[in-house]
């Protein structure tokens, strides 16, 4: 076998590069959001999902779930919260929203970016209520405080979806050439 023969294509090499960019860069918006001050319990903007986004549009449903998995992972490992309760709630949170999102590009004709980003904010957010009460305080008043929060995730996740149609708006993403 020649050494020809044994190398990728270049366009599947291009695909995992791509991917590892958009990785990096979610990366760098978690542990971004985690020195920011939260707005309450469990609640940051979102700017890592806006990357899960491009990769859903980019790079296909896989691609984006991994990416959302890889980053909670790799970014938890280096703000330190790697297997804590932190890390338990936000795995919940994007494993949902990712499973959200993508059923939701999958399966609704001529869903926006906007769509799939709303979707995948409310789901982030219940799914660490529900982590939390089933796995941590076990405390149904902690419903209580949903409401506020599921409105402030509809104002993140509309901005996150309008920022990530402008994005894909004004990119050309490498492999799309090819």
């Amino acid at each position: 076998m020649s050494q020809e023969m044994m190398r990728p294509p270049l366009a599947e090499l291009q695909q995992k590069a791509n991917w590892l960019a958009l990785l990096l860069l979610a990366v760098g918006l978690h542990v971004f959001e985690a020195a920011l001050p939260g707005l309450g319990p469990w609640f940051k903007p979102g700017l890592a999902n806006l990357v899960t986004l491009l990769a859903l549009l980019w790079l296909g449903p896989r691609a984006a779930f991994l990416l959302a998995i890889g980053r909670v992972v790799v970014g938890s490992f280096f703000i330190g919260t790697l297997f804590t309760p932190t890390f338990v709630i936000s795995m919940a949170g994007a494993l949902v929203a990712a499973v959200v999102m993508l059923a939701a590009w999958r399966s609704i004709p001529g869903i926006s970016l906007v769509g799939v980003s709303l979707l995948g904010a409310l789901a982030h957010m219940v799914a660490q209520f529900v982590t939390v009460e089933t796995l941590f305080i076990q405390q149904s008043l902690l419903y209580f405080a949903l409401p506020p929060l599921l409105l402030l995730s509809t104002i993140t996740g509309w901005l996150n979806g309008v920022l990530a149609g402008y994005i894909a708006a004004r990119l050309e993403f490498p492999n799309e050439k090819n």
